[in-house]
């Protein structure tokens, strides 16, 4: 309200209990919560951060409670999500979009980055992640396998013809997610054995879809999950390629913090995304791969 006098008013007590209490509290916390001047009275970046969190916790305590009574399981306060980036544009938005429709009284903070993400550090609620899980104190839910191919245009391999071995990719131009083109290799599996591939990367990215963009063109051979290519693969504008050699399969995991009593709206959002991506995240079969999203 920007003022103490207002503030007192709407809560029904003297200027003098609010000024106490504002008082006390700065003491407590030791930071200065409010600016006053002589006609307003504003939140500092400290007063800010407090007042937001503690609008989650008192959204907490009270799912807390209507949770214990069952009266009421909608979940409230803020939801934090981060995701990877090209996963998050092609897949992950969406699917947060229609969760937030099922619950009104939600509010989503989503960001998208590739870089790890720790949620207790960060005050993140839940991390989406694909790859291998690592040791880590972490509680890791799998939702789904998140298969990768490598592929090629067919003027590519009109060019240059298509890798009979895993070997053969040193003679190939090869498109590789990373930052540097040296020392790359791939990890291909057959029959239950796995080669580490030498590759001859002519181009880098840290972006899947600029890497897509790259073999579209025609400048070589890409490894790339199903979510980012399958509808290129479906519309014969890649091509696959050793397919009796297919990259070791990763996993989308949704990452949150060890607590004890797991939030509902963590719970539910978690439950969502395994339900919505199913077997086959983007390309083959569950969640979007049926309404054709690729």
């Amino acid at each position: 309200l920007g003022s103490y006098s207002e503030a007192a008013r709407a809560l029904g007590v003297g200027r003098s209990a609010v000024s106490k209490a504002v008082m006390e509290l700065e003491q407590l916390l030791g930071a200065r919560l409010l600016d006053r001047t002589t006609r307003h009275v504003s939140p500092t970046e400290a007063g800010r951060l407090y007042y937001e969190r503690s609008l989650d916790i008192l959204a907490r305590v009270e799912e807390a409670e209507m949770l214990a009574s069952r009266l009421h399981d909608e979940p409230r306060g803020v939801l934090r999500v981060n995701g990877p980036m090209s996963f998050g544009v092609s897949h992950l938005g969406a699917a947060v979009v229609d969760f937030m429709a099922r619950h009104p009284g939600l509010k989503i903070e989503l960001t998208l980055t590739d870089r790890f993400v720790d949620p207790v550090e960060e005050g993140v609620d839940v991390v989406v992640r694909i790859g291998a899980m690592q040791d880590s104190s972490l509680i890791a839910r799998r939702i789904a396998p998140a298969r990768r191919v490598l592929a090629a245009s067919p003027a590519y391999l009109a060019a240059h013809g298509a890798p009979a071995t895993p070997a053969d990719l040193k003679a190939h131009r090869c498109l590789d997610y990373g930052h540097s083109t040296t020392l790359r290799r791939w990890p291909l599996t057959k029959d239950g054995r796995t080669v580490q591939a030498e590759l001859d990367v002519v181009f880098c990215a840290n972006s899947g879809e600029v890497l897509r963009t790259a073999a579209l063109a025609g400048q070589g051979i890409v490894l790339l999950p199903t979510f980012l290519i399958g509808e290129e693969l479906r519309a014969g504008a890649l091509a696959p390629v050793l397919t009796d050699w297919p990259p070791t399969e990763l996993t989308l995991f949704a990452l949150y913090p060890p607590n004890r009593f797991l939030a509902a709206k963590t719970r539910l959002l978690i439950d969502f995304l395994g339900a919505r991506f199913g077997e086959r995240p983007g390309g083959e079969g569950g969640g979007p791969a049926r309404a054709g999203s690729g």
